[in-house]
């Protein structure tokens, strides 16, 4: 990914950008893509889900309630999503097996680290509109995330 956050700001001043916090965990700190959105608290069934199907490219943008108590993503997820297509997953969470994710050829974000596991009661939606950290993001926008942050917008940037 040529495009940086900072300079995607600079030129396009109404971009949403999510507030600091968010660490880098994946393997791959530059990433770009459109969005898919899955709101979940504590369990991770549709994340699973999701990252098992076609990424084709995209970004999986979760919103876990900013919960620090479980997990909503791991190596072995992490992992899945790389070998169906997906290039990041930004976590308004937790992750956890960070050692394994650092090796994983993927985008991980996310508000830290808890090595619980969630739970796994199918709970959670897909394709809706979220506000995490600050940003408000549409399934559909496109996410750039680099070593300065994840920024949204609702089209593809040229770059």
């Amino acid at each position: 990914m040529a495009l940086r956050t900072t300079d995607l700001l600079d030129s396009h001043p109404g971009l949403e950008a999510c507030e600091a916090g968010l660490a880098h965990f994946g393997g791959v700190r530059r990433f770009a893509g459109p969005v898919v959105t899955v709101r979940c608290f504590e369990d991770n069934s549709r994340v699973r889900a999701l990252l098992k199907t076609p990424g084709r490219g995209r970004v999986l943008v979760v919103d876990g309630g900013g919960s620090r108590r479980c997990a909503l993503v791991g190596d072995v997820l992490a992992a899945a999503g790389h070998e169906n297509g997906w290039v990041g997953i930004v976590v308004a969470g937790c992750v956890r097996d960070t050692v394994a994710l650092a090796a994983l050829p993927i985008g991980v974000l996310a508000l830290g680290v808890q090595p619980r596991r969630s739970e796994k009661h199918d709970q959670g939606v897909e394709g809706i509109p979220l506000e995490i950290l600050g940003a408000r993001v549409r399934p559909g926008d496109h996410a750039y995330a680099d070593e300065d942050g994840v920024v949204f917008s609702q089209q593809a940037l040229p770059g």
